[in-house]
């Protein structure tokens, strides 16, 4: 029996990871869950029996991408002791770890896209919005921010970093990203700097 949940949990994390880099490469418009499957040399059955559909996998597979995203801005916000240098480093993170090119497809293009915004807003809250949230609720406890509410800036910054990260996804591969992101970067700066 336990060999039995094992395999099963192989064949699941096989099955993401090699969807992952479909969805990355493709899209998740032009893959193809026979593609998927052959690769994982899994039957296309297997694939619905674990995902129950096409849609299910990407889902399955933002997730996981969300969850290293948001263990990503954990790491870089733990880089410093300073409260405000972790929010600025975790909010950096996200932005620079969301575009990058095997999360930037399936997170912020396919995600909203296959999805839709609501269930892919409510994904977002559950995994980095919850860290933003707890990082400035610890912050206000400590008294390190002025008197905002937390719900409200939460929010608002979440948009922002969002936003930010979706127009530097479009412009990932121009002249201009390089200078794009440092300007990201300055104004992220100051409006942290605002609340503070």
């Amino acid at each position: 029996m336990r060999r039995n949940k094992k395999d099963t949990a192989e064949t699941i994390l096989k099955l993401q990871e090699i969807a992952r880099q479909h969805f990355t490469i493709h899209g998740y418009a032009d893959c193809s869950l026979e593609e998927i499957a052959k690769t994982a040399e899994v039957t296309r059955g297997a694939v619905y029996h674990h995902f129950g559909s096409k849609k299910g996998l990407f889902k399955a597979v933002l997730e996981l991408v969300q969850r290293e995203v948001a263990q990503r801005l954990e790491e870089e916000a733990a880089l410093s002791e300073d409260q405000w240098e972790q929010l600025y480093l975790g909010c950096r993170a996200f932005v620079t770890v969301a575009i990058e090119p095997e999360n930037r497809r399936i997170m912020l293009i396919d995600g909203p896209a296959v999805l839709g915004w609501e269930e892919w807003r409510l994904m977002d809250e559950q995994q980095s919005m919850r860290l933003l949230h707890g990082q400035l609720e610890l912050m206000q406890q400590q008294g390190y921010l002025k008197n905002v509410r937390l719900d409200a800036a939460t929010h608002l910054l979440s948009g922002a970093l969002n936003e930010a990260a979706l127009w530097l996804a479009q412009i990932a591969n121009t002249a201009d990203a390089s200078e794009a992101m440092e300007d990201c970067l300055q104004t992220l700066r100051r409006l942290l700097d605002g609340i503070r």
